[in-house]
């Protein structure tokens, strides 16, 4: 049951996977346009938690989209400390409540293909989450090396695929653009 305005009767599992850029961005996108329609947005973020422009954006909207970072102050590239596990694990417990408690339509969770294969929460718990799914609850899940069980749950998976990409000329991620 919808508890508050939902704009759809039946939402799906969506996943955006692959090397390329714009999953973040694509989620991004969707959660203006769920706000444009009248629901509700709960993003959560695992393995980030660093000050962006798009969090500064967000923020303006606090109203309507919440968005909490679980992780620290970097993007996790080796090994995760004992941190970065409990952040993650803190946050799949916060937005399984979020997800369970039917009061976002839309429920985004960032990076959480990258928090999977990091080992900083189980596949089986991501699935346990998105298994709590309303019937109009819409989740999207985002980050690359989506899991195959993430997949085949998944109603509908993007593969952001890189052909080109600047940053490899060395072009380090700009405000506004990359973050």
């Amino acid at each position: 049951m919808c508890t508050t305005n939902c704009p759809w009767q039946r939402g799906y599992v969506q996943v955006y996977t692959g090397d390329g850029k714009g999953k973040t961005t694509a989620a991004l996108g969707l959660a203006l346009r769920a706000v444009g329609a009248g629901a509700r947005v709960f993003i959560a973020q695992f393995a980030k938690g660093r000050p962006t422009a798009e969090l500064a954006s967000l923020a303006r909207l606090s109203d309507l989209i919440t968005i909490k970072p679980y992780g620290r102050s970097h993007f996790i590239l080796d090994e995760p400390e004992p941190k970065d596990i409990d952040a993650a694990q803190q946050g799949l417990q916060e937005t399984q409540q979020a997800i369970a408690s039917g009061k976002y339509p839309l429920v985004i969770l960032d990076e959480a293909n990258v928090a999977v294969d990091l080992g900083l929460f189980s596949v089986e718990a991501l699935l346990a989450a998105v298994n709590l799914k309303p019937e109009h609850v819409e989740i999207v899940i985002t980050g690359r090396n989506a899991h195959k069980r993430i997949i085949d749950r998944a109603d509908l998976v993007t593969e952001m695929r890189q052909v080109k990409h600047y940053h490899s000329k060395g072009v380090e991620a700009r405000t506004g653009i990359e973050e």
